[in-house]
Order: structure tokens, then C-alpha cells, then sequence
């Protein structure tokens, strides 16, 4: 097959993938990568590059797959600054949302908007992650907590994909907190999430979570809903120990789910069980930073062999971070990643967090996510060059899905 776009002279090709290249990283020097429609169709040592009508000049650049941010509650109404404020002067997260501020004030601003509106403000934020190279965006709905408003952040969710031009891949998050109107009645909410918004939000998801914590659910509840998204065909994703230690992380493995995130406070058991069960920890250092906890074991995690992905967690409260690269930088700072980890984080294993095994890598074959970028000036084009700064290395280009969207170097 003819390729119709040849990007050559690529410094330093990361395929994300060892067996493409050196090191983990697969790293192919001097290299050039062929598209045609949305599949890579070729890619090695640019000597060698097939002829194309549209040929891109890699000079002096890195070219990785698009990244892949796994883990984003990114469609919302409404603002948390003076929650900010209050954090600042010592009031903790989990006393906010326990009154009914945090989560659930965002809540009642989402429910009154409506789904163009959330679509549009999602779609800005979107828009902007890709500007940073991503292609592929988790996001959730749980600023709805009702069968109608869950569905409708779901769609605008969608929406808000198709138009910023980026992957988007959706999860169910009913069981985000207990909305004011049950509060006395937490039993009762479940039954709804199970009975009554889960057959509506099923169809409108790839995933179902639960945020398992102090002043949100338990474990055994977290299990139930779990249980119940499985069997309606949802891939299982969980918020595990970030407050509190609850045990959610051992449970969630034991029942088969892609990832578990957050993880601060995450113990030997979970890590045994995550490892055993082949669950992917989702570090948010975004979160971790805004609400000023310890880091997850990464050491312990590492050890037992459990791959470690890195989003940004972006929402108004506790991540209001939207730039991927500034948390791969962070996860190396404060939590111990190394930087072919981080950079596998937002790219491979990100990818793998979502069942994706054909995302985040670049192979011929696969998909034409990929982004170009140069290192800060006077770098070199080398992996490291891409963490060392807080914040995004210069993005020349970014395709999804063979699409290209505008230049950003200006």
C-alpha cells in the first residue's frame, strides 16, 4: 500500500514497545514512520523510508504514540475555588464533600446544565489535552448521580470526543459519592445505581467504577456494583485507597479489574493481589499533590511487577491538572517513577489500563496515534529531555487516528 504521509528523520522514534527497538522504550534512532488512512504502514531507518506525497520533516524531534490519559472526570459545570481556599488553610478533602460540598457541589451545578453545554466545556478540555499529544481520553460521568444526569454526561462525553477529534473511552461512575437526596438512605442509592442507572448507562460505557473511600462507599458496596457492571458487560475500574485504607484494591483485583487508582495508601495485600490478578495501579499525582498525601509504594508495586499507568485526574477539585507531560514529570518527583516508567504510563500502559493493548505503542499495523515533539531548546533529543521540565516539551504535531489536527508550534 502506497502511504499518502511519510514523517522522516524522526531523531528518536519511542515505540513503546521492546520488541520494536533498544531498551524499554524501544527506541529506533534516525528513524521514519508511513501512514495511510488511520494505520501506521511502515516504520524504520529513515534511510529506507517509502515515498509519500506528504512528507514531514522529524529534524531534531522525538515521536511517540499519542498518549493515553486514563483516568479523567473531565465533563463538569460549575467551579471549586474557595474549596481550594479552604484546603489551603487546612480543612481536609473528605470534611468538604461529608458536609456536602467537594464532589456533590459540583453535582448541583452539573445537573443544571445541560448536555450541549457540558458537551461544549468538555470539548474545550479536551481540546486542549490534545494539543498536548493525547488521542486518547478516559472519561467519566459521577457528577450526575441520577439515572437522567448520569446518561447525559455520558453523551456529552461523546460529544465532546467527536469534536475535539480524540478517542474518548467512558466510564460509568455512579457510585461517585451518595447524592444529598439519600443521604439517609445509602442502601437505597445503591439499589439505585444498580437497578436503575446502570441499565440506562451500560450502553453509553466501556467501563464501571466506584469510588471506595472514607465518606463515599465500603467495600462490600463497591462490590456489589461492581459485580453488577461485569456482569452487564463493563470492564471493572475502582478508586482505591487514596484517604483511607479499605482493602477496595484486593477486592477489585480478586474480581478482575483493569486498574486501580490512586492507591496512596495501598498495602502489601493489595499489592500481592493486584500483581497475582494482573491489575494495573493508576497513579494520580495531580491528586496526590492538590490534597497533599504520600505517594503510592511504587517500590512495592515494582517489585511484585505491577505495571503503573499515570493520568491526570483532571476535575475541578482535587486535579484541577490538565497537562499529562506535567504529571509524568510529578510521578517521577514525588512518587519514584523512573522516566522510561513514566513515559510508559501515559503511552503503553495507560493504553493497557483501558484494554487496549493496541493503543499506546506504535507498530505497523496499528493505529495512526502518534505525536511529534521537540525537546526544550538546547536538549537533546532524548527521553529524559521530555521529563525533565514541569509541563509539555514543544508539540510540532499530533494525529489521531491518521487525522491531523493543526500545528501547535506557534
Amino acid at each position: 500500500m502506497q502511504p499518502t504521509v511519510v514523517v522522516h528523520d524522526i531523531a528518536a522514534l519511542l515505540t513503546m514497545d521492546a520488541t520494536q527497538g533498544e531498551g524499554p522504550l524501544g527506541v529506533i534512532h534516525d528513524a521514519a514512520v508511513a501512514l495511510e488512512g488511520d494505520r501506521v504502514v511502515w516504520m524504520g531507518p529513515s534511510s529506507g523510508a517509502p515515498t509519500a506525497p506528504n512528507r514531514v520533516d522529524g529534524r531534531h524531534c522525538l515521536m511517540l504514540p499519542g498518549l493515553v490519559d486514563s483516568h479523567t472526570p473531565s465533563v463538569w459545570a460549575g467551579r471549586r475555588a474557595e474549596e481550594f481556599q479552604e484546603r489551603l488553610s487546612g480543612v481536609h478533602y473528605s470534611e468538604i464533600l461529608e458536609r456536602g460540598g467537594g464532589i456533590l457541589s459540583t453535582v448541583r451545578n452539573t445537573r443544571a446544565a445541560d448536555e450541549a453545554a457540558l458537551a461544549m466545556t468538555a470539548m474545550a478540555r479536551l481540546v486542549r489535552m490534545r494539543k498536548f499529544g493525547v488521542t486518547t481520553v478516559e472519561v467519566k460521568s459521577g457528577y450526575g448521580l441520577s439515572p437522567a444526569h448520569e446518561v447525559k454526561l455520558l453523551r456529552a462525553a461523546k460529544i465532546a470526543g467527536e469534536g475535539a477529534g480524540v478517542r474518548v473511552m467512558r466510564t460509568f461512575l455512579g457510585a461517585h459519592a451518595v447524592p444529598l437526596e439519600h443521604r439517609g438512605d445509602r442502601a437505597g442509592y445503591v439499589r439505585e445505581v444498580i437497578e436503575l442507572q446502570l441499565p440506562l448507562a451500560a450502553p453509553e460505557a466501556d467501563f464501571i467504577d466506584v469510588y471506595v473511600d472514607r465518606g463515599a462507599f465500603t467495600v462490600d458496596e463497591g462490590r456489589s456494583i461492581l459485580s453488577a457492571g461485569k456482569a452487564a458487560g463493563l470492564g471493572v475500574r475502582i478508586h482505591a485507597e487514596q484517604v483511607a485504607f479499605t482493602g477496595a484494591a484486593k477486592m477489585a483485583a480478586e474480581i478482575g479489574a483493569l486498574s486501580a487508582d490512586h492507591l496512596e495508601r495501598l498495602d502489601p495485600a493489595g499489592v500481592a493481589a493486584m500483581a497475582k490478578h494482573g491489575t494495573i495501579a493508576g497513579l494520580l499525582p495531580g491528586a496526590m499533590l492538590y490534597l497533599k498525601d504520600p505517594p503510592p509504594p511504587v517500590a512495592l508495586l515494582r517489585e511484585a511487577g505491577v505495571p503503573m499507568a499515570v493520568a491526570t485526574d483532571f476535575n475541578p477539585g482535587s486535579s484541577p491538572v490538565d497537562n499529562l507531560w506535567a504529571c509524568a514529570t510529578l510521578a517521577c518527583v514525588t512518587m519514584g517513577l523512573t522516566v522510561s516508567e513514566a513515559l510508559l504510563g501515559i503511552t503503553a500502559v495507560g493504553a493497557d489500563a483501558l484494554g487496549r493493548p493496541d493503543l499506546g505503542r506504535i507498530r505497523v499495523g496499528g493505529p495512526a496515534d502518534l505525536v511529534l515533539v521537540r525537546p526544550p531548546a538546547g536538549e537533546p533529543a532524548k527521553p529524559a529531555s521530555l521529563i525533565q521540565y514541569l509541563g509539555a516539551p514543544r508539540v510540532e504535531a499530533v494525529w489521531c487516528s491518521g487525522v491531523r489536527g493543526r500545528d501547535y508550534s506557534a
